[in-house]
C-alpha cells in the first residue's frame, strides 16, 4: 500500500525536530453543492530543523515516531524563495511608475469656472395660503 503524501503550510516549529503542518482541503456539500474548506494539523518530523513558519512543505506518512508524530517532511518550498520573486516584481512595477511620472509633462492646474446661480423656484401654494 503506498504511503499518503499531503501538502500544507508550517504553522509551528517550536518543538525540537518537529513542525506542525496545516493541511487544507476543499470539499463539496453533497446536498447543497457549496464548496467548503476543511483543515487538519499534523505533527511532522523535521530532522534538520530547516523549515520555518509559513513554508510550504510536503509530508509523507511513516511509522509512528512518537505518540503524535506519524508523518515526516519530505520536501517543500521555503517562504523566502516564494516571496522573493513577488517582492522583485513589485519593486520593478514601482520603478516603472515612478519613471513614467517623471517623464510626463506637468499640466497647468485648471481654473475653476464660476457656475451661474440657480434661479429660485417659487414656493408651492398650499391650502393655507389661499
Amino acid at each position: 500500500m503506498p504511503r499518503r503524501v499531503l501538502e500544507g503550510k508550517v504553522v509551528s516549529n517550536k518543538n525540537a525536530k518537529t513542525v506542525t503542518v496545516l493541511v487544507e482541503r476543499k470539499l463539496r456539500d453533497p446536498l447543497y453543492g457549496k464548496i467548503m474548506r476543511r483543515s487538519a494539523k499534523y505533527a511532522a518530523h523535521d530532522e534538520t530543523n530547516q523549515w520555518k513558519i509559513g513554508d510550504q512543505v510536503s509530508i509523507e506518512e511513516c511509522r509512528p515516531l512518537s505518540k503524535t508524530k506519524k508523518w515526516r517532511v519530505i520536501g517543500g518550498k521555503a517562504l523566502g524563495e516564494s516571496q522573493a520573486r513577488t517582492v522583485d516584481e513589485a519593486e520593478q512595477g514601482r520603478a516603472s511608475v515612478k519613471r513614467s511620472l517623471e517623464a510626463a509633462p506637468k499640466a497647468a492646474p485648471a481654473k475653476a469656472e464660476a457656475k451661474p446661480e440657480a434661479k429660485a423656484k417659487p414656493a408651492k401654494k398650499t391650502k393655507k395660503d389661499e
